[in-house]
C-alpha cells in the first residue's frame, strides 16, 4: 500500500513540472489555415531533438534574408573602398573646375577693371576736348579771288567769305588745314575737284567689278530649311572665281552641329539645292571647325578642329592641297563672335581675295585681319582692330573693307563698324541688318554675286546689297 502511494504522488510531482515545461504556439501555415503546435519537454533528449518551435525557425529564415539584402545593398565585400575611391575622385574634378572658374573671374574681373580704365579716359579726354576754345579763323582770300567771278561776295571788311571751309577742324579734332594743293589763288584760275557719288546695284552682270562702300542690305530671301538637327548652323558658299570641272553655278553646303563634322555636299545649281538633291558628296579628310570655311579657285578653305590650322582642299583632286597654321590665332572658343560656336577663325574671300579673321592673345581679343597666299596659305599682311571679337556677332569683308554685325538674334540689328584695309582707319556705321529667323551664325560675301550668304537658324538665305563707289573728275 505505501509503494503504490509513492507512485501516485511521483506521477503528480511530474505531471506539474511537465505543465511548467509545456509550450503552445498558434499562427497560419502556407495555405492560410490556423495551426496549432504544443510543445512538452521530454526527460529525454533522444525521443524529441527539436529544442525550438516553428517561430525561431522562420526568425532564423528572414534573418538570413536580410542578411542576403543588406549584402546586395553594400555591393559586397570592398565596394565601400571603390566608392569612397570614387567620391574623391569627383572631388578633386570638382575643385579643379572650381580653380578654372576662379582663374576665368579674375580674367574677368582684370578685362572689366581695364574697361573702366579707358572709359574713364575717354571720359577726360571728352571733356578736354569740349573745354579746348575754337581755333581762330584768320585765313584770308586775298582781293583778286576769281571766287568773285564765280558770284560769290565778299564782306566789306575784305575779309573771306568761305575760310570754314579752309581751315575747319575734323571730327577727331585735328586743327590741321584741309588746304588743297590744287588751289591756285592768283590769275591763273583753278582746277575745281568734285565727286560723284553713285550706286552700284548688285547684281548688274560680269562687267560690274567696281568697289565700293556698303550703303545698304536687302531682306533675306530664303533658299531653303534644313532637313534635321546638323542643320540648325552650317556654311553653305559659291566659289566666286570657279574652275573644272566645277562651274560657277555649283552650290556647296556642311552642316556643322556634331563632333564629327566631315561630309561637303555639292548641288549644282541654286534650285537643286533649294529641292535637296546634292550632285556630289565628299567626305573631307580632316574634321571642320565652325562655320569659317569658304571656297575660292577650286578649293574649300577650312580649320581643322581644335586646331590653328587652315587647310586648302582640292575640290577636283579631293585632296588636301595646303596646310598652314594661322600665327597666334585663337582656335576652340578662344576668340569666337559673339554668339559661340568655336568661331575663332572665319575666312573670307572678297574681290580682292582670300582673307581671315581671328584673333590673338597679343591683340587681347580684338580682330587681326590677315590677307593670305590662296596657293601656299602664307600670311602676307595683317591689321590689328581696335574691335573686340566677342562684341560682335559675325562679320564679313567687301573690297578689302571688314564689316561687323551687332547682333544675331534680333530680328532687326545692324552692321554697327567697318574697318578699312587701304587705310587702316574704321568708322561707326548704323546699316539696318534683318536676322529673320533670330539666330544667325554665318555670313559671307560673294563678290560674283554681289550678295551676302547666311545661314540663319536651319534656314540658308541670302541679301542683295547697295554698294557707293566715288569717282573724282577735275574740272578746267
Amino acid at each position: 500500500m505505501f509503494v503504490l502511494l509513492s507512485l501516485c504522488l511521483s506521477g503528480l510531482l511530474l505531471r506539474g513540472d511537465a505543465q511548467d515545461r509545456a509550450a503552445l504556439w498558434r499562427g497560419n501555415d502556407r495555405s492560410g489555415r490556423c495551426q496549432y503546435t504544443f510543445t512538452v519537454a521530454s526527460p529525454s533528449e533522444a525521443s524529441c531533438p527539436q529544442t525550438t518551435g516553428p517561430e525561431v525557425e522562420g526568425l532564423k529564415a528572414r534573418l538570413s534574408m536580410l542578411e542576403v539584402l543588406v549584402s546586395r545593398l553594400t555591393g559586397g565585400p570592398g565596394t565601400g573602398a571603390t566608392a569612397q575611391h570614387e567620391l574623391q575622385e569627383a572631388l578633386n574634378q570638382a575643385m579643379g573646375e572650381r580653380n578654372l572658374l576662379r582663374g576665368e573671374k579674375e580674367r574677368l574681373e582684370k578685362e572689366v577693371e581695364g574697361l573702366q580704365r579707358r572709359m574713364e579716359d575717354m571720359r577726360r579726354e571728352m571733356e578736354r576736348l569740349r573745354s579746348r576754345p575754337c581755333p581762330p579763323q584768320t585765313a584770308m582770300v586775298p582781293q583778286s579771288h576769281p571766287l568773285q567771278d564765280r558770284g560769290l561776295r565778299r564782306p566789306a571788311d575784305g575779309s573771306s567769305s568761305v575760310p570754314h571751309l579752309i581751315n575747319r577742324p575734323n571730327q577727331q579734332g585735328d586743327t590741321s588745314s584741309l588746304r588743297d594743293s590744287a588751289w591756285q589763288y592768283g590769275t591763273q584760275g583753278f582746277q575745281e575737284v568734285k565727286a560723284e557719288v553713285t550706286e552700284v546695284p548688285a547684281p548688274v552682270g560680269s562687267e560690274n567689278t567696281g568697289c565700293g562702300e556698303l550703303v545698304s542690305v536687302g531682306e533675306p530671301m530664303t533658299h531653303r530649311k534644313a532637313d534635321n538637327i546638323a542643320g540648325k548652323y552650317g556654311v553653305w558658299m559659291q566659289d566666286p572665281e570657279a574652275v573644272s570641272p566645277y562651274g560657277p553655278s555649283m552650290v556647296w553646303r556642311i552642316d556643322t552641329v556634331g563632333s564629327d563634322v566631315r561630309q561637303l555636299f555639292g548641288y549644282d545649281d541654286m534650285e537643286q539645292l533649294s529641292r535637296g538633291f546634292p550632285s556630289k558628296v565628299m567626305l573631307l579628310p580632316e574634321l571642320v571647325e565652325s562655320t569659317g570655311a569658304t571656297v575660292y579657285r577650286g578649293s574649300l578653305y577650312y580649320q581643322r578642329r581644335r586646331s590653328r590650322t587652315v587647310i586648302r582642299y582640292d575640290l577636283a583632286s579631293e585632296s588636301i592641297a595646303a596646310r598652314r597654321d594661322l600665327p597666334h590665332a585663337g582656335f576652340h572658343g578662344q576668340y569666337p563672335y559673339s554668339w559661340g560656336g568655336y568661331t575663332d577663325i572665319d575666312l573670307a574671300v572678297d574681290e580682292q581675295g582670300l582673307w581671315a579673321v581671328y584673333s590673338t592673345n597679343k591683340a587681347k581679343g580684338a580682330i587681326v585681319i590677315s590677307k593670305l597666299d590662296p596657293h601656299s596659305l602664307e600670311v602676307k599682311k595683317n591689321w590689328e582692330t581696335n574691335i573686340r571679337k566677342n562684341a560682335v556677332a559675325n562679320s564679313f569683308i567687301i573690297c578689302g573693307k571688314l564689316y561687323t554685325v551687332a547682333s544675331y538674334t534680333a530680328p532687326n540689328t545692324t552692321i554697327n563698324y567697318m574697318y578699312d584695309t587701304e587705310t587702316s582707319q574704321g568708322k561707326a556705321l548704323s546699316i539696318p541688318f534683318r536676322n529673320k529667323y533670330r539666330y544667325n551664325s554665318m555670313i559671307d560675301y560673294n563678290p560674283a554675286q554681289r550678295k551676302l550668304f547666311a545661314w540663319d537658324n536651319f534656314h540658308i538665305v541670302s541679301y542683295d546689297l547697295r554698294l557707293q563707289q566715288t569717282t573724282t573728275a577735275a574740272l578746267k
